[in-house]
């Protein structure tokens, strides 16, 4: 996950002048709807015309659990190397790389799973899933703005969640025991924090020129939250 620290440095946005912090924030907002945008279209195109195609790669990681961690592993390294990229100060490219690079790896992991929802579940799930997703960012990202709070206190909870978790998923690959329902929802609270999270530093934290990576950080969180309400709404359609 991305880095940021719980005091406000000089350069931050919520000592930018009003008219540079709303560009700010306006231009981490159509970024990130740009991203969303993107991962939707790379996944019509891997579910629709390229079926075929992406089959292969969709059976080897359903099917195989260490392969699955294989993914994750990989997952995690591209993620870190895409939000070093986002981060750049030095180059406006590289940002965009990372923002893009990020996209794609969300799309190849989310295949499996967005593969099985479409063709094995109810042809509502997934639009249910990316409608309540949406519900609930609006929601956490409208508390944020109205209250003005900073959710930097929650960053240590975040990462021993974030930790736990991880954990938890790679015992269940290795071991091949279910995560159920309860971890699905304590899933969904924990992209809801860094939901709350990531939007105060957008408010307060990130520098004015961090847009693309904070549109990042926001997509991760966006993305996670979608993938356990998904997983959930498959479980409860079963």
């Amino acid at each position: 996950m991305s880095r940021m620290q719980t005091a406000i440095p000089e350069y931050a946005v919520a000592l930018a002048p009003a008219g540079e912090r709303s560009a700010f924030i306006r231009r981490t907002y159509l970024h990130l709807a740009g991203a969303i945008l993107a991962f939707v279209a790379i996944e019509y195109l891997l579910l629709v015309p390229f079926r075929e195609m992406t089959l292969p790669l969709v059976t080897h990681m359903l099917s195989s659990r260490f392969g699955w961690l294989l993914v994750l592993g990989l997952f995690m390294l591209v993620g870190y190397i895409a939000d070093r990229w986002a981060r750049s100060a030095r180059s406006r490219r590289l940002q965009y790389a990372g923002l893009g690079l990020y996209v794609v790896a969300e799309a190849v992991i989310f295949l499996p799973l967005l593969y099985v929802a479409a063709y094995y579940t109810s042809p509502e799930v997934i639009p249910t899933a990316a409608v309540l997703t949406l519900c609930l960012f609006a929601g956490l990202t409208g508390t944020v703005f109205i209250t003005k709070k900073d959710f930097s206190f929650m960053r240590g909870v975040l990462v021993i969640g974030g930790f736990v978790a991880l954990g938890l998923i790679v015992c269940a690959l290795l071991f091949g025991f279910e995560l159920g329902t309860w971890f699905s929802l304590a899933m969904i609270g924990l992209a809801g924090g860094y939901i709350l999270y990531y939007t105060s530093a957008v408010m307060k934290h990130y520098r004015t020129d961090q847009h693309v990576a904070a549109a990042l950080a926001l997509f991760a969180a966006v993305a996670l939250m979608f993938w356990y309400v998904l997983r959930l709404l498959m479980a409860l359609r079963r």
